[in-house]
């Protein structure tokens, strides 16, 4: 077994230390960019899906922020996720792209405030409903977004 920074690595058969690491350096050079166009790719879909009416979570992007007219936020809020999914497939993304996509990711939490009765059962912040784990799930999204965004200091 042998000790990186951060965990334990348990050798996988008779592969040899080196072959490990090189396919350690590939990954650390190629999953940068397959996670920026994997996001990129999924703000434009499902962008596109609120821009034609065909989005799954129109009620519940209604539910969070009832104070918005419905005709105008679901294609405004499908137009913003485009813009910042093309911005992310295009190439490397300013910072500013980062920045506002981590935002939006942050603020599909307001169901949590605005729609508790969708994202709990029965009240319990534990128990969460299949709403609540959907957007949950968003919390590793921001963190793949904020981790972009500390390795774009580095190129």
């Amino acid at each position: 077994m042998s000790t990186t920074k951060d965990f334990e690595v348990e050798e996988v058969g008779s592969v040899p230390p080196q072959r490990w690491d090189r396919f350690e350096a590939f990954l650390r050079q190629v999953a940068p960019t397959a996670l920026r166009l994997s996001i990129g790719l999924l703000f434009v879909w499902f962008g596109l899906l609120k821009v034609v009416g065909r989005s799954p979570v129109a009620d519940l992007v209604h539910a969070t922020l009832p104070w918005v007219s419905r005709g105008f936020l679901l294609p405004a809020l499908g137009a913003v996720e485009v813009v910042l999914g093309i911005a992310l497939l295009l190439g490397k993304p300013h910072r500013t792209t980062l920045v506002v996509t981590a935002a939006h990711l942050v603020g599909t939490f307001l169901v949590f405030v605005q729609a508790p009765s969708l994202a709990w059962s029965d009240g319990n912040p534990l128990l969460l409903t299949a709403t609540g784990e959907f957007v949950l799930k968003n919390l590793v999204l921001v963190c793949a977004v904020l981790l972009l965004l500390g390795l774009r200091r580095r190129h």
